[in-house]
């Protein structure tokens, strides 16, 4: 009677194992790797020579040996199949008065490769023509204005004329109503060398000026002596650029 003191033991039982697996082909893996065996068993080839004991290797074998020399190696070196000719000697007058007809000039200028000229198709068919003749290269020596001057220089000319005419007028008439004077040579250099000495005056006045100007009376000195200067710059190159100067009498 099976009871907690005395427990039953039930035989165990193993299933059983599954087959192994094996390739259909192992037979035909197992022949061809025979067959590649048979040909080669050992390392290397099958059929080795084996080497000679008098034939090792020995020293300066294996650099390449010069040709002997013979006696005859002169002439063997000197000889060719066609015999060159001799010297010509001291006393041998060459040959003169070779001619030619060949033109060396046009040969060259023929031989020179030449730009090739443009041209223009004008056809879908492949008509060419050059491309100068075509009418698509502006030619201007074929304007119908070419060699004349053109209209806005005439009317420039005609202006200047016209305001140089009117101011000569306007001259003339001052100097009949006695308003103007003109000043010669002497007098405008005279004036010309005193506006010199005045700048000159006045730029020593402004380089002894300080370096820091921070007062409002410092900035207005500074400021009266550009402007003076630069109002004598311009009497200056006045008189310099006009040698005809008139002032009024008044």
């Amino acid at each position: 009677m099976e009871s907690v003191y005395n427990p039953l033991t039930k035989a165990e039982v193993e299933p059983p194992k599954p087959p192994r697996y094996i390739s259909k082909f192992r037979p035909n893996v197992i022949l061809e790797k025979k067959q590649k065996q048979d040909a080669r068993r050992t390392m290397g080839p099958a059929k080795v020579d084996v080497p000679v004991p008098d034939q090792y290797l020995k020293k300066h074998s294996t650099e390449t040996k010069l040709q002997e020399k013979s006696e005859n190696a002169k002439e063997v070196r000197g000889s060719c199949t066609a015999k060159k000719p001799p010297v010509p000697t001291r006393a041998e007058i060459p040959t003169m008065g070779i001619q030619t007809k060949r033109d060396f000039v046009r040969t060259v200028t023929t031989a020179a490769p030449t730009k090739p000229q443009p041209t223009s198709v004008d056809t879908r068919k492949g008509h060419k023509q050059l491309l100068e003749n075509s009418g698509l290269v502006p030619k201007y020596i074929r304007k119908k204005d070419y060699g004349e001057v053109p209209e806005y220089l005439l009317q420039r000319n005609e202006e200047k004329q016209r305001a140089q005419e009117e101011y000569d007028m306007f001259v003339k008439e001052q100097q009949e109503q006695g308003a103007m004077t003109h000043l010669s040579d002497a007098e405008r250099q005279a004036v010309l060398e005193g506006l010199k000495k005045n700048w000159d005056e006045l730029h020593q006045q402004y380089q002894s000026l300080s370096f820091v100007i921070d007062t409002l009376s410092k900035k207005a000195h500074k400021e009266r002596l550009e402007t003076a200067m630069k109002t004598l710059e311009a009497d200056i190159d006045l008189f310099e650029r006009f040698k005809t100067i008139y002032i009024p009498k008044h």
